[in-house]
């Protein structure tokens, strides 16, 4: 299916509201794929989603669904009076949930959705199957190669390679690369050419991408598309709350990865509570999210996760759509350019 693009670009799946209908649709309209995140949202709010996007488009979208990890062994008294200390608000409890995961499945499946992603782990290869009859593509984030090679196993059609150089929360399958003796950090090229060299899948690229060059590079490097996020976040279309926006516009803070927000590692631009806190949070997914949920919902860059990959300061602002063409015409350029510094065979 991403071979078949007829503009090898997709726009990200990003929770909590930044991926609308009105971004899919338009990056779908611009010959590209969007994908809806259904993470952190009711089954009622994802089917209405759903709905919305098919109503603005006739071409092919995703949803993405968080796979459920294992509660945590964990005591959150010392996280939370810490959290508390620093917010206006009171935290949130630290409770685990599955959000909802086997209702989106059954979801995805009943509205014929036609590419369905998963994050944070491995549908099971029944389920796979269960897609496969419903007509849906299955396509899974991984990190490494062994990651791939297990997604691979279960059936998946395509497999989304994650560089750490991505914004927002990394796709591994655990959690790993916060703490000292954490998993290998792979960069998107590095990850892709491993994965490639293990398995033979589309792969889409995805982390730290926002010019046509990038998008150039991953072609080259053996993907079939780029997945962007960071580069829509200042769109028009995308869900990205004001105070996110004044600080990617700034380009003056640094990302680095940390728990501090939600318990699993995740990329942001760097502010008081990052720092404050990325040394203190305990690897508990989704409870440290629901722990500061309140604390973010405050609107206060200080105290708000600001996801954004590495890159973030070349975003140039544009609708979802004019995006899409620039790196079109930036990727032909780039290719064109590299064609004359190698000499013919």
């Amino acid at each position: 299916m991403f071979e078949r693009l007829e503009v090898p670009v997709i726009a990200a799946p990003m929770a909590g509201g930044v991926s609308t209908p009105e971004l899919v649709a338009a990056v779908g309209g611009a010959g590209g794929m969007g994908f809806l995140a259904a993470g952190y949202q009711s089954v009622e709010a994802v089917a209405e989603q759903v709905g919305a996007t098919a109503a603005l488009t006739d071409r092919p979208f995703g949803v993405n669904l968080f796979v459920p990890g294992p509660r945590a062994a964990v005591d959150f008294t010392d996280y939370r009076e810490r959290v508390r200390g620093q917010s206006p608000v009171e935290p949130g409890e630290p409770r685990w949930d599955d959000d909802s995961y086997a209702a989106k499945l059954e979801l995805v499946m009943a509205l014929r959705v036609p590419v369905v992603s998963f994050t944070f782990g491995l549908p099971t290869a029944e389920d796979v199957n269960r897609l496969h009859a419903a007509d849906a593509a299955v396509v899974v984030t991984v990190t490494t190669p062994q990651e791939a090679e297990q997604a691979a196993r279960v059936g998946a059609d395509a497999l989304c390679v994650q560089g750490v150089d991505a914004g927002g929360h990394r796709g591994t399958f655990a959690d790993d690369g916060v703490s000292p003796g954490g998993g290998e950090l792979l960069g998107v090229l590095a990850a892709l050419r491993l994965v490639r060299d293990r398995v033979d899948l589309p792969l889409i690229a995805t982390g730290g991408l926002v010019h046509g060059a990038d998008v150039a590079a991953v072609l080259v490097a053996g993907a079939a598309a780029a997945q962007l996020g960071t580069a829509f976040l200042t769109t028009p279309e995308a869900g990205t709350a004001p105070a996110h926006r004044q600080a990617l516009a700034d380009g003056t803070r640094r990302t680095a990865l940390t728990r501090a927000f939600s318990g699993r590692p995740a990329r942001g631009l760097v502010n008081r509570f990052l720092t404050d806190n990325a040394d203190h949070a305990p690897a508990a997914y989704p409870e440290v999210h629901h722990l500061t949920r309140p604390v973010r919902a405050t609107g206060d860059p200080e105290l708000m996760s600001l996801w954004a990959g590495q890159t973030y300061p070349l975003v140039r602002p544009a609708p979802a759509a004019e995006v899409v063409r620039r790196l079109v015409s930036e990727a032909r350029q780039a290719l064109s350019v590299a064609n004359t510094r190698i000499p013919p065979g």
